[in-house]
């Protein structure tokens, strides 16, 4: 909220500001090379964090497999891919916030979007970078661990056994709107303003945000929160279950998500 000061019966500027709406249509972005810059960004940072996730995924599997020679206890467990989740977000949305807003996630996109953050032309091409960023993390790992990635069902998000549908969609709707309701708290200029005696690191609030809601979902649905992580890991996977399961409702959750977090911060 932002402070006044009654000062001979006027009110003192505001001590935080609020940038300009970004504009539906804006052309010119296309005409500039850090528009550009900011689409490799968004498709590098997805192809990195596909690429570390899904291994971790695999890796995770292939360790706890009793049957391949693995112990059961073996490898990082659900806790240790939370945090690779988590931790990558916080090094990428670090490492590409100054070029690209560091969003990584289509659902942070179009959430924005809505917000009037970015243009619509911005909003769509980063959806693209980021898509084909994740096909392609995803794609490295099945170039390198092609015998693994086939057995242990390429990290692609299912529903597990035991859980209907409406409970799977239920705990993506909540996790992508934490997500989403973290991302615009840790970027809200009037707490920067509010709170500015205390250093918060916007990327980190985002990454134990992934990282807590990893944790309660993986045995659920194996967390997507992210439809270019979905999107992804489905199409190098190309089964039938994965896309009945996440992929054709990720942009249902997402969407519900973003109307939640947009109301809440009018």
């Amino acid at each position: 909220m932002a402070k006044h000061d009654v000062e001979g019966g006027s009110f003192a500027a505001k001590d935080y500001h609020d940038p300009p709406p970004a504009p539906l249509i804006d052309a010119e972005e296309l005409t500039q090379w850090s528009f550009y810059r900011a689409l490799i960004a968004e498709f590098i940072a997805t192809m990195l964090f596909l690429y570390i996730t899904v291994l971790t995924v695999i890796g995770y599997k292939s360790q706890s497999d009793v049957k391949a020679g693995g112990d059961v206890c073996g490898g990082v467990g659900i806790l240790g891919i939370a945090w690779a989740f988590g931790g990558m977000i916080f090094i990428l949305v670090y490492c590409t916030a100054g070029i690209s807003g560091g969003h990584i996630n289509p659902a942070v996109t179009f959430g924005l979007f809505l917000a009037r953050k970015v243009s619509l032309i911005r909003a769509i091409m980063y959806m693209v970078a980021q898509c084909l960023g994740a096909i392609c993390g995803v794609g490295l790992v099945k170039a390198f661990q092609k015998a693994y990635y086939n057995r242990y069902g390429g990290g692609a998000n299912e529903l597990s056994e035991g859980y209907s549908t409406g409970v799977g969609l239920g705990a993506e709707i909540i996790g992508t709107f934490v997500l989403v309701y973290t991302v615009f708290s840790a970027t809200d200029p009037k707490r920067n303003a509010r709170d500015s005696h205390v250093p918060v690191l916007a990327p980190l609030p985002i990454g134990f945000a992934v990282f807590m809601v990893h944790l309660a979902t993986i045995p659920v649905t194996g967390t997507g929160i992210n439809p270019a992580r979905s999107l992804g890991a489905a199409v190098m996977y190309n089964q039938q279950k994965a896309w009945d399961d996440h992929v054709s409702s990720s942009f249902l959750y997402s969407t519900t998500c973003y109307f939640y977090t947009i109301i809440k911060f009018k």
